[in-house]
């Protein structure tokens, strides 16, 4: 039995029921306001504009456009233009996030969330290594389910979803899922899994949003984890 009421996108969650919990990376670990995705998208704005010798407007609006069409810009430029997923991912996730504070209170929070807890990213392993060593959390998660391990095909495709479920073995029927990227929960809820939206002001965050397959609709993701697990 699934742990949510599927008509309802309001109440408090029961982390009780739940032995998996699936955590999108960016923009979700760390908050919106960070800034940090920002860079990894002034990277691909680099990148493309190197590739295909583009004003930085006009590689701009062809990383939106195959953003927009194929969920991730990597997956576009894959499709379009043959690229080497590789090569682009080694590229714009070579940031510098030293500047990014630990997070004790998040690691204590998510820690106290019974059952197992893993990533699922459109990013990569070593991007996720790199921001959860520096937030202090990566010792609290089980492993993290990357672009690569679902074969370069992005969320919201349910094959990964499929995959990752596979990869870790365990009931999405008792799992919960949280991303800011409310189309990137269908899936997830088509296949049990309670579904937890972390909205933010940027405009992709809403895309998808209505159908039923939110489940609870969170602003910030401490208040929220403070909230559930007030009693646990």
């Amino acid at each position: 039995m699934s742990i949510h009421d599927p008509n309802t996108t309001t109440g408090r969650l029961d982390p009780s029921g739940v032995s998996c919990w699936v955590f999108d990376l960016d923009n979700t670990l760390y908050p919106q306001a960070s800034n940090l995705f920002a860079r990894v998208s002034a990277r691909m704005t680099r990148f493309i504009g190197r590739e295909f010798s583009l004003a930085e407007d006009d590689a701009r609006a062809l990383q939106k456009r195959l953003f927009l069409k194929y969920g991730t810009t990597m997956r576009g430029l894959m499709v379009e233009h043959d690229m080497d997923p590789i090569r682009f991912l080694d590229d714009v996730h070579d940031i510098d996030v030293s500047d990014m504070d630990r997070d004790p209170r998040l690691a204590t929070l998510i820690e106290k969330l019974p059952g197992r807890r893993v990533i699922f990213t459109n990013g990569s392993v070593p991007h996720a290594d790199r921001i959860t060593r520096q937030l202090g959390i990566d010792h609290l998660f089980e492993g993290t389910f990357d672009i690569v391990a679902g074969d370069f095909v992005p969320k919201p495709d349910p094959r990964p979803y499929q995959q990752m479920i596979a990869r870790f073995d365990f009931d999405p029927t008792r799992a919960v899922m949280v991303e800011d990227m409310a189309k990137n929960l269908k899936p997830a809820a088509e296949l049990g899994m309670t579904t937890v939206w972390l909205r933010h002001d940027l405009e992709w965050s809403s895309d998808g949003a209505a159908g039923g397959h939110v489940h609870h609709e969170i602003a910030d993701l401490t208040a929220w984890l403070e909230h559930i697990t007030d009693t646990v």
